[in-house]
């Protein structure tokens, strides 16, 4: 079993920018990719990003060059940065760890961007 708890969602501006963190507990060594979906009322979720433990990363087209995807295996944590937000990025995130056949998910944080 993995648990995940993200941090670091609020209220920002367009243009600006916030870090999301997901710490991982539990049987974090199984952990062998990580990513970012988001998910707005009405819709289905949607992949942000994904990283393997090989490094190999995919981003949404409506996200490349504005997030990073990174992960720190010392501190089983992963980190969203995401740099000139639009409004069309609000949504809840909600952070993913693959294990194997199984994948877990955090309870998600609201990012709001709006002026």
């Amino acid at each position: 079993q993995v648990q995940l708890v993200e941090s670091g969602g609020g209220l920002v501006q367009p243009g600006g920018s916030l870090r999301l963190s997901c710490a991982a507990s539990g049987s974090i060594f199984s952990i062998d990719a990580w990513a970012w979906y988001r998910q707005t009322p009405g819709k289905q979720r949607e992949l942000v990003a994904r990283i393997t433990s090989g490094g190999w990363t995919i981003y949404a087209d409506s996200v490349k060059g504005r997030f990073t995807l990174s992960s720190d295996d010392a501190e089983s944590t992963a980190y969203l940065q995401m740099n000139s937000l639009k409004v069309e990025d609000t949504a809840v995130y909600y952070c993913n760890a693959g294990a194997g056949k199984y994948d877990y998910w955090g309870q998600g944080t609201q990012v709001t961007v709006s002026s």
